[in-house]
């Protein structure tokens, strides 16, 4: 499997609070579960909110970040389990099964009935507490620590505002989805077990559907109040 990394920029504090969508309450749940003590988890929400969180290097199974708190920086590792080749091609035929499914994925939705034929074909997507093996570099006794615990907080962030950040983490990123998807089907398009309707250009999906993920984000953005520079 080729791995590849992408370097998420350093995201900006933000308050407690806001809409998640449902795939991102999921990953919050999964966090609580991980943490061993509720004074780190908080400890570790008011960092990620505080923006101590430098910027996240997403790979297949793997996340890295610096934290900082007060004087001191700390480099935090998680370890996520990454599909088994079987399980990633079944997930490729799931988001394939149905029309628009890709373009969903494309806008920064997660289809919750995607999640449940992958479930149904014993493919789990979504994580839960005990696959989030978190290390830092600080003297903290357990793991998670609060900075590991800021770290996965802000992965969730990612997770809320683009889904394929999940599907990386999982082994199978955007541009090897994609390439499955043009090669399952010789790029003709999506019907059934397709990606891209008959008839419309897979590349001009890809521009709309990116267009489409910025409008979603610069929604989330207004509707937290935050709305960056850049838009």
């Amino acid at each position: 499997m080729t791995t590849t990394r992408t370097t998420h920029p350093r995201l900006a504090p933000r308050r407690a609070g806001g809409r998640q969508p449902w795939w991102a309450k999921a990953w919050t749940r999964a966090v609580e579960e991980a943490a061993f003590a509720e004074r780190d988890l908080r400890a570790g929400q008011r960092l990620a909110r505080a923006g101590q969180v430098g910027g996240i290097t997403v790979g297949a199974g793997s996340v890295l970040a610096a934290v900082r708190e007060d004087d001191d920086a700390w480099t935090v590792t998680v370890e996520v389990p990454v599909l088994a080749d079987a399980d990633r091609d079944a997930l490729v035929d799931v988001v394939a099964a149905e029309s628009g499914r890709v373009a969903a994925l494309l806008a920064g939705d997660l289809p919750h009935r995607l999640v449940e034929d992958a479930e149904e074909l014993g493919v789990e997507l979504l994580p839960y507490g005990g696959e989030l093996a978190a290390t830092c570099t600080c003297p903290h006794a357990l793991d998670p620590c609060a900075h590991a615990l800021a770290v996965l907080v802000q992965v969730g962030w990612l997770v809320a505002d683009d889904p394929l950040v999940l599907l990386a983490l999982r082994g199978l990123d955007r541009e090897t989805l994609l390439a499955r998807l043009h090669a399952r089907t010789g790029g003709a398009g999506d019907g059934p077990g397709g990606d891209a309707p008959a008839g419309e250009d897979p590349d001009a999906l890809d521009v709309a559907a990116d267009a489409a993920l910025r409008a979603a984000r610069l929604l989330r953005e207004i509707e937290a109040g935050r709305v960056p520079e850049s838009w």
